[in-house]
């Protein structure tokens, strides 16, 4: 192997562009194992990370790409072995570090998780970073109570995206049975519905946030976006509920009073993918390849690595659905 195909973000007199390049292992940044890439994802922080100021890259060139499958070619730490099959998300990947949107990776052996059995390196990009995103979303909500055998009232934001479509599947999967999806267009309705939602609402139906305290809708809520629609939604969140929070595509400005925490007894749950401890992340992995494995009937598209432009730009534009993941 001389050279292998990557996408390359550079900077270029105050411009921030991305193309696919022939580029040589030494592009790579250090680590101790060596990774032929099977399959990546593409997550709204990949879209990010190819803008300018977006957020995410803060040193150029650089490969993103936040999450990669595939099997070890190399490797000095004895835990991993050549042809051994591997998940990565997370950590620095696609940031500071060399990333998924390329034919090869190398990473620190305390990235890795291994493939959990009975589970393919297909099926782990189909969740990637926003599966377990949702995952521990859903994990954190049952800490505090959501259980499928009462019939809260759950809702899902951001509900036809990368974390809130396979969160709705999820919850559908384990046997929740009230679970309102919040879209945007028409055109939604009938998709959230075949993820799992039992109903449906618009953006423009929950009202504006108008009142400190405000009708009790939802017993619980996965917000995947952030922003105004998180503000809106916490005054009607019913007394002990939890809403727990992962993304910021609608803003990272969060308008409330103490009203809500103080009389309803709310709670604000922070979920971080990125920094999970490795230690931690081979259990969420096994539960998401058994009971809550959706893998087969998400809602995806599967592309090359030179088709990354257009999905890139439907992210940015809010026009894109479910999962897209890069297959080598």
């Amino acid at each position: 192997m001389d050279t292998f195909k990557a996408i390359l973000v550079k900077e270029k007199q105050d411009q921030v562009t991305y193309e696919l390049e022939e580029v040589e292992l030494n592009t790579l940044s250090d680590g101790e194992v060596l990774v032929k890439v099977a399959y990546s994802s593409i997550n709204y922080k990949d879209m990010l990370a190819v803008q300018k100021n977006g957020g995410v890259i803060k040193n150029y060139p650089m490969i993103p790409g936040i999450d990669l499958s595939g099997h070890v070619v190399h490797s000095t730490d004895k835990r991993y072995t050549a042809g051994q099959e591997v998940i990565v998300t997370g950590f620095a990947l696609g940031m500071s570090h060399t990333g998924g949107f390329a034919e090869f990776a190398r990473v620190p052996a305390d990235w890795i998780v291994p493939m959990p059995l009975n589970f393919s390196l297909r099926d782990a990009m189909v969740f990637g970073t926003a599966g377990f995103t949702a995952a521990l979303s859903i994990m954190a909500l049952k800490e505090k109570g959501m259980d499928k055998n009462t019939d809260f009232r759950i809702l899902v934001t951001g509900s036809t995206g990368g974390v809130g479509s396979i969160a709705l599947q999820i919850l559908s999967k384990i046997g929740y049975k009230n679970i309102s999806a919040l879209v945007r267009k028409e055109h939604q309705v009938d998709i959230a519905k075949s993820l799992g939602a039992t109903d449906v609402i618009f953006t423009d139906e929950l009202g504006e946030q108008n009142k400190p305290l405000n009708k009790q809708k939802f017993d619980y809520v996965l917000d995947t976006v952030g922003g105004e629609i998180a503000s809106v939604i916490i005054p009607q969140i019913s007394y002990g509920g939890s809403m727990s929070m992962c993304g910021n595509a609608g803003g990272i400005k969060l308008t409330s009073t103490v009203l809500p925490f103080i009389l309803r007894g709310v709670t604000l749950l922070g979920i971080d993918s990125v920094n999970v401890p490795i230690e931690n992340r081979s259990h969420i992995w096994e539960k998401i390849a058994n009971e809550w494995n959706i893998s087969q009937s998400t809602l995806l598209k599967e592309i090359s690595l030179k088709e990354l432009p257009p999905t890139i730009e439907a992210i940015k534009n809010g026009k894109h659905l479910g999962r897209t993941i890069i297959k080598y």
